[in-house]
């Protein structure tokens, strides 16, 4: 294989970024576009469990700031597995095979793991708070209308499928952490009671303050924690 000059590596890198550029600007442009589809399918977990529902604009630039949101987090999503691709191909000339055949997997996880989280979310947990927050609204002795902002309801919505899709990388950071030596597999087993702890403690810091989405939370990470010990390489 040639070698490449340091000016020749920033070039290849500057060419890979703004191809990386040019596709976050071309999802962003259709995410624009498919806003309001976006906008509505996640709607459709509350609206599901409220009949009759309406969520509040409560400025003139609600609707512009909502489908900006909405097209930058489609671009970012869309444009997350390319950005990973560049990266690979990038840096992988460099690495020796042994590195090759442990980085790669891991790039292809990562953005699964995250999809796996979210969606988890989505179609377990959404339905359970939503239907928690509106019997509890709704079912108040004092005469209320419930009324949710628009653009609150989408940014606890997308927090939420962060975070989720964030936890979900459990298993992956240690397997890891553990292939690079930093991370010994008996030392997690003699910390798995503390560790437990701390998921709790982090689901409680992560999620709304209402035990069904603390436990939503804490029991899929503690059983990715347990995966994440079975994947690891025993010494």
């Amino acid at each position: 294989m040639k070698k490449m000059t340091l000016i020749q590596h920033f070039a290849e890198l500057r060419r890979r970024f703004l191809w990386t550029v040019l596709f976050f600007v071309g999802a962003f442009v259709v995410g624009w576009v498919v806003a309001p589809w976006i906008q509505d399918f996640l709607t459709a977990p509350l609206l599901k469990v409220w009949q009759g529902g309406a969520l509040l604009y409560g400025g003139l630039s609600d609707g512009l700031m909502i489908t900006f949101s909405l097209a930058t987090w489609f671009a970012v999503l869309v444009v997350l597995p390319v950005l990973l691709w560049h990266i690979w191909a990038f840096v992988a000339p460099g690495l020796k095979k042994a590195e090759r055949n442990f980085i790669w997997p891991a790039l292809v996880m990562s953005p699964v793991l995250f999809l796996l989280g979210a969606a988890f979310a989505f179609y377990v947990l959404f339905p359970i708070i939503f239907e928690f927050f509106v019997r509890l609204n709704l079912d108040s002795l004092v005469p209320s209308v419930l009324l949710p902002s628009a653009r609150d309801y989408l940014v606890f919505v997308i927090g939420l499928l962060k975070v989720f899709g964030v936890a979900f990388q459990l298993p992956l950071v240690m397997v890891m952490l553990n292939r690079l030596g930093i991370l010994p597999r008996d030392k997690v087993l003699k910390m798995r009671r503390y560790a437990i702890v701390i998921i709790v403690v982090v689901a409680a810091v992560l999620t709304p303050p209402d035990v069904v989405s603390q436990i939503c939370l804490a029991l899929p990470m503690w059983l990715l924690f347990e995966a994440g010990i079975f994947f690891m390489r025993r010494d």
